[in-house]
């Protein structure tokens, strides 16, 4: 088991982007960036096997994507609304991960920053512009994602 703190305001947040990340997969619009940067291409020298590839796999990749953030979503534990005072967006929540959850977390959070990555325009590191206040939600999912392969 694997059990790490969270504050309800940060639970909150996780809660609607995971909601936000399922629409996405729902419309699996595959001509949108994000989901083509959730089903790489498998052959990038050959265009048409990829794509082949791409049809015959990307729903059930998108599926599990979609399990994996309900999977998340449930295992915070309480229903989510924005907390309505600073003392209650900053209480401290503990969750407790089965190995199972603990995967489904650390696919989640890799594919919410795919998914950022794709919408802010980063494809490396230094694309990243630490001033830029639409970054925070990136540098927080990294952070989340760090402190969990740290637990590993």
């Amino acid at each position: 088991m694997t059990v790490l703190q969270i504050t309800r305001i940060e639970a909150a947040n996780l809660a609607e982007l995971l909601r936000q990340f399922r629409e996405v997969m729902d419309a699996a619009d595959q001509t949108d960036p994000a989901v083509q940067r959730l089903t790489p291409d498998a052959y990038p020298d050959d265009r048409e096997a990829s794509q082949q590839f791409r049809e015959l796999t990307s729903s059930d990749l998108l599926s599990r994507r979609k399990e994996d953030a309900q999977t998340v979503i449930e295992s915070l534990g309480v229903p989510f609304e924005m907390p309505r005072t600073e003392t209650e967006s900053l209480e401290e929540l503990t969750v407790t991960l089965s190995p199972e959850q603990f995967e489904a977390w650390l696919r989640s959070l890799a594919a919410l920053r795919l998914v950022l990555a794709s919408r802010l325009g980063v494809s490396a590191e230094d694309d990243h512009d630490e001033d830029d206040p639409r970054f925070g939600v990136y540098d927080w999912l990294g952070y989340r994602l760090e402190m969990l392969v740290q637990q590993a």
